[in-house]
């Protein structure tokens, strides 16, 4: 019987020590184990090991017979003799990983203990996809990543090396780049987060975006007969990114649109401390798609049931799940699991020694694949190998630079276009003299030529990527019939098929975009409202992540379109929301004119395409808005010529005046412009100028370069006070030398935005008496 330890946070006591411990330069991990051998010998993951290599040595195997019913022989199952020995390598090398990751940890040098214990023989499950299918795995699944990459043509060596960078971080990890322990990093292997099922709901994107772009004619990076299989534990099927995610994939299915995605369920009967209960076979039923079940302990049985689930997606084009059942969990979800708080003695001890490996091996004798002398030969060489690779791995270079970290948040900016033309506002649409905004309208004027309002260039920007741009599509809520706001109006019938209507459910919407951005299309996604964006929060940050996390080989490309934000009277809080997200890795702006809007739009399309995500926030207030002042039009604008273009770096800056600058964004800008009125005709100030500034996610070059010159300095915020984006422009600018003595910021009080009211929205009385206030 194998012996559980009861010790308690053995690798952070442990890890605290080295932590403090001087290091050397080299790390010698046969050195660093020898004062604590006695504690690596009592590890479950280590007397497991030994117990198995001993029964492959005398041949003395232990382990139940698998469930009735599965294939007898490798010709039944449709599996070839070297596809099973690769198999058996990799659910080896997905043991002795895990092993020596644990003991790795416990001398301070590891740093990622989730094992893939009980699920060593999924491995099966890779040789009935293609290398060209998309594939987007469970962080246990680890069996299923090794088979795969073996499968590519990728060396032993490399693939042990590779995952143990992951495990002690090393900077030379193909995957992450030391950021993170994860599985993907291959061309058609997506990188997984730990946010339990965030992987499926892009999974299913993918499956969509490739038949889209394919029936589109488009050229994607990937073929048209690709499948998406994506990969979760038994517990993840209750977390709403799964169920979101199968709900469009059966959706799509019932619009008869095309969806191929497999989602493979393994099934240990627990999730972390919450046992299954029965629970999993009960939810399969209410599936409308074909169920696949199977023992997941038989490569033989994982193989068929897989290859019969990757057949139906690949020739029907539509959902199918597999679930690998009958799996135990040995050794408990990671090192820090605290097994014994929540199972007893003798479950702890059972799931063990409950070995997939031992029955695998009886199997592989019986079919004449291997003997146990030769499967006990390869286990000592790759426990070997295994160690060389950790003592390798231990020695490379983590990330110690901030500076590295930063860099890889985004895609580097994009340059702009040959054809494109920057286009210098430094002082425009105001004239001086009578603080009127001058907006020169002649009525005789082609229509397509005369001033118009915001969102009339908004629809017309959008018509403009989508003929120029044949990759891009525009996908929503409500956007065929041209939106809330008509900005999509009369899309759908000039370019079918790339305006889609998506279910109200933010999180698939925002999951679907990633996953066509990374088949190759370019998605232009429009949120309805900002407050709706919390529906989707954790798949956006999930999005926004995607970049870093992968050492920029994943990137996002997208452009958000965020709106339903700032100041209005209709919908209240839900429809008038005044927050904005901010994470790195995303470019956010808020324009506060079409003209501005236009050429900033092809500035964020630019960015897109070269794989920043990027997202614009409009003001449902400026939508339709024709007048500064009184009914004077000032608010109409042209339609910029092709080509203009407004980079992140670009201000607008409204007067000459050096005395007091009025910084803002979006509706902020018509605020300030009125405020800067009153403050010139009633309260003696004579130079005040007003700077549209849209960039909220950093300080945009001009801005700093230009705020300097100003005396005085407001930042008029349209967010709520202390959470507001120019708060940290503003302490970034301040902290650099760059601001005045005299500087302050003015925002919305912070609170929850009532219906029929805009009190709770920045006005022009709170510019007007922050400005006053400097003067005191």
């Amino acid at each position: 019987m194998l012996r559980v330890s009861r010790a308690k946070n053995w690798p952070l006591r442990t890890a605290m020590r080295m932590a403090t411990r001087p290091m050397a330069t080299a790390v010698d991990m046969e050195k660093l184990k020898k004062p604590l051998q006695r504690m690596i010998d009592r590890l479950v993951e280590v007397t497991a090991s030994e117990k198995f290599k001993e029964e492959l040595k005398t041949g003395a195997v232990s382990g139940p017979a698998y469930e009735e019913g599965g294939p007898a022989s490798l010709s039944a199952a449709g599996m070839s003799e070297a596809q099973y020995k690769t198999v058996v390598t990799a659910g080896f090398c997905t043991s002795l990983l895990h092993k020596e990751a644990r003991v790795a940890s416990l001398l301070g040098q590891g740093f990622y203990t989730i094992g893939p214990g009980g699920e060593e023989v999924l491995g099966a499950a890779s040789f009935a996809l293609e290398q060209t299918d998309a594939v987007a795995l469970h962080y246990r699944h680890l069996a299923t990543s090794v088979v795969r990459q073996l499968d590519s043509g990728k060396s032993l060596e490399a693939v042990l090396l590779d995952r143990a960078r992951g495990y002690v971080v090393s900077a030379s990890d193909p995957v992450t780049g030391g950021r993170h322990c994860a599985l993907g990093g291959g061309k058609s292997d997506f990188v997984v987060t730990s946010t339990l099922a965030s992987q499926a709901p892009p999974a299913v994107g993918r499956a969509m975006g490739c038949q889209l772009g394919h029936a589109l004619k488009l050229p994607l990076r990937v073929p048209k007969t690709m499948v998406s299989y994506v990969s979760v534990g038994d517990g993840s099927v209750n977390n709403s990114h799964f169920l979101g995610a199968v709900n469009l994939a059966q959706y799509a299915q019932h619009r008869k649109f095309s969806c191929p995605t497999v989602f493979a369920v393994s099934n240990n009967d627990i999730c972390i401390s919450l046992r299954g209960y029965g629970w999993l076979a009960e939810f399969m039923k209410g599936l409308r798609m074909p169920v696949h079940r199977c023992d997941g302990k038989d490569p033989l049985a994982v193989y068929s049931s897989t290859a019969e689930a990757v057949q139906y997606a690949r020739k029907k084009k539509r959902p199918v799940a597999v679930v690998y059942d009958k799996l135990p969990r040995r050794f408990g979800h990671a090192a820090t699991d605290r097994q014994d708080a929540y199972l007893s003695a003798e479950e702890i001890t059972a799931a063990a020694e409950a070995n997939p490996l031992a029955q695998m091996a009886r199997q592989a004798v019986d079919l004449g694949v291997a003997s146990y002398d030769d499967l006990y030969q390869e286990y000592v060489d790759l426990e070997k190998k295994v160690e060389a690779a950790f003592q390798e791995a231990a020695n490379e270079a983590k990330i110690v630079s901030r500076d590295a970290l930063l860099a890889s948040n985004s895609q580097p900016i994009a340059p702009l276009p040959k054809d494109s033309v920057r286009v210098s506002r430094s002082s425009m649409h105001l004239d001086l003299a009578t603080n009127e905004a001058s907006a020169p309208f002649d009525r005789a004027e082609p229509k397509e030529q005369q001033p118009t309002v915001m969102r009339k260039n908004m629809n017309r920007v959008m018509e403009e990527t989508l003929q120029d741009f044949p990759e891009s599509v525009y996908i929503g809520e409500d956007v065929v019939h041209g939106g809330y706001y008509l900005v999509t109006d009369g899309l759908a019938e000039k370019f079918p098929h790339r305006v889609r209507d998506f279910p109200p459910d933010e999180t698939t919407l925002v999951g679907a975009a990633v996953g066509y951005a990374q088949v190759g299309l370019l998605p232009i996604l429009e949120i309805p409202y900002a407050k709706y964006l919390d529906c989707g929060a954790d798949m956006f940050y999930e999005a926004a992540i995607s970049n870093w996390l992968s050492n920029g080989q994943c990137p996002n490309g997208m452009v958000v379109r965020l709106q339903g934000f700032g100041r209005g009277v209709f919908g209240g809080n839900f429809h008038t929301h005044n927050n904005v997200n901010l994470p790195p890795g995303v470019d956010v702006v808020c324009y506060s004119n079409g003209e501005d809007y236009v050429r900033g739009f092809r500035n964020l399309v630019q960015q897109a395409k070269n794989g920043r995500m990027v997202m614009s926030i409009d003001s449902t207030y400026l939508l339709n808005l024709r007048h500064l002042h009184e009914r004077d039009d000032a608010w109409q604008r042209r339609y910029p010529a092709k080509g203009e273009i407004m980079t992140f770096d670009d201000i607008v800056t409204y007067g000459k005046g050096k005395g007091l600058a009025l910084v803002t964004y979006g509706s902020g800008v018509v605020m300030s412009l009125q405020a800067r009125k009153e403050l010139m005709e009633k309260h003696g100030w004579d130079d005040v100028t007003v700077i549209d500034s849209p960039l909220l996610s950093a300080v945009p070059g001009e801005l700093r370069k230009s705020i300097g010159d100003y005396e005085k300095v407001i930042f008029v915020d349209e967010c709520k006070d202390r959470q507001f984006p120019f708060a940290g422009i503003a302490a970034e600018l301040h902290n650099e030398g760059a601001l005045p003595a005299d500087w302050r910021t003015v925002a919305a009080p912070n609170t929850y935005n009532p219906l029929g009211i805009t009190v709770s929205f920045i006005s022009v009385d709170d510019i007007v008496k922050a400005a006053n206030g400097l003067r005191k």
